[in-house]
């Protein structure tokens, strides 16, 4: 496994190549977090490593993270070789800025263009989300909030699931059907034999409701409307698990509460999988096959990456894995 890890400095006219230690780790997140790269250099008189540089990696000359430097921390210990621990961010980091945004007749892409624009980012591809919001006042409220508010409402309104992600310095939005990981037809497995450890959580304690209730004040009128969409069966099972909230101008409240009650009216499960072997196409928003037994419980089906972690070192490549969905045959 050829590993290449480049340090651009703030000109933009030199690169460095440090002497890296073992144990590079890519982090990525579906949600409400940039990709992360997290490694380990010798302090070397040569290498200037400051704030904002760029940072590069390629594994067996696959791109795999392109983002700038957010901290570096020096240490040294008994008199061993300093060295410096460097936390690096892809572009999403920077739509954790604050601002208030009024937009109205755009979709998601479309507002995620133009976010981009104002703010100086780099884009990719992004596919055409479909659902135009009629009007949206986001007030004192991060980039990404603004966007996964906007990402939600495709899916409340057209059922289709999107996922922002940078790749490789440019900011892309796919459509989760096209996230599936595989090579020819051949889809990516991950059973028993790819994992080191499982773990599987089966839960109505996050994100499960079968009662929603929307209500919005009607200034023409002067009275509150209350939409509200149950499921009666679930709630003598589980209990009343009630979702609320207020519904902006122009919002449909009888179709939200419906979408809504059918994103959330199930069981939330999980399967966390440690120290798999690594594949580099594998990044948080991926869909992968799973075939596993977990104690009188199968799951035989595709999942949604949550969360994933890389670890590469020099003639290994392990990854944990955060993932959801699927169907579970008790």
């Amino acid at each position: 496994m050829k590993i290449e890890l480049l340090i651009g400095n703030e000109k933009g006219t030199r690169i460095y190549e440090p002497a890296v230690l073992e144990g590079i780790e890519w982090s990525t997140g579906r949600r409400g977090a940039p990709g992360r790269l997290s490694f380990e250099v010798l302090k070397d008189s040569n290498l200037k490593i400051s704030e904002g540089n760029p940072v590069r990696l390629r594994v067996d000359g696959r791109k795999i993270f392109y983002g700038f430097v957010f901290k570096q921390q020096s240490s040294k210990k008994e008199g061993k070789v300093q060295r410096v621990k460097v936390t690096a961010y892809d572009q999403i980091r920077y739509l954790s800025n604050k601002d208030t945004r009024v937009y109205e007749n755009k979709t998601a892409d479309q507002f995620l263009k133009m976010i981009a624009s104002d703010f100086a980012l780099k884009v990719g591809k992004l596919e055409n989300t479909g659902y135009i919001i009629p009007s949206r006042i986001e007030e004192n409220t991060s980039l990404l909030e603004m966007m996964e508010n906007a990402l939600d409402l495709t899916l409340e309104n057209r059922k289709e699931m999107y996922v922002l992600y940078d790749d490789f310095g440019k900011l892309t939005l796919k459509n989760i059907s096209n996230m599936y990981v595989h090579r020819k037809e051949k889809y990516l497995l991950v059973d028993a034999e790819a994992g080191e450890n499982f773990e599987y959580t089966s839960s109505i304690d996050d994100d499960t409701y079968n009662k929603i209730k929307l209500a919005y004040d009607n200034k023409d009128s002067g009275k509150r409307e209350v939409y509200i969409a149950q499921d009666r069966a679930n709630i003598n099972r589980w209990g009343i698990l009630q979702y609320f909230d207020v519904l902006k101008e122009g919002e449909d409240g009888k179709a939200k509460a419906d979408a809504l009650l059918k994103l959330y009216n199930h069981k939330a499960r999980s399967l966390k999988i440690t120290n798999a072997f690594g594949d580099n196409r594998v990044r948080a928003g991926s869909m992968v096959a799973v075939n596993l037994n977990l104690g009188g419980t199968k799951v035989r089906n595709f999942m949604l990456v949550e969360k994933c972690r890389h670890i590469y070192k020099e003639n290994e490549h392990w990854m944990d894995l955060t993932l959801r969905g699927g169907d579970f045959i008790a």
